[in-house]
């Protein structure tokens, strides 16, 4: 389920195992993201651009949006 995350809870969970997953355009991405984090461009992610996730693990999705 969706749900707002702190930046507490981000490191939390991302030393207990989570996945971390950056929605920004390649470019964007290329350019900075944050560390451990895979690609996976919004306008792309479907089941077959996710499949690459571990299923059994938390997923952290972000996108930096400067608006």
């Amino acid at each position: 389920m969706p749900r707002e995350l702190h930046r507490n809870d981000v490191q939390r969970m991302l030393v207990d195992g989570a996945q971390l997953v950056d929605v920004l355009p390649a470019d964007e991405y290329t350019a900075e993201h944050l560390p451990g984090a895979v690609s996976i461009p919004l306008k792309t992610l479907d089941a077959a651009t996710a499949a690459g996730l571990d299923r059994d693990r938390p997923v952290i999705v972000y996108c930096w949006d400067y608006q």
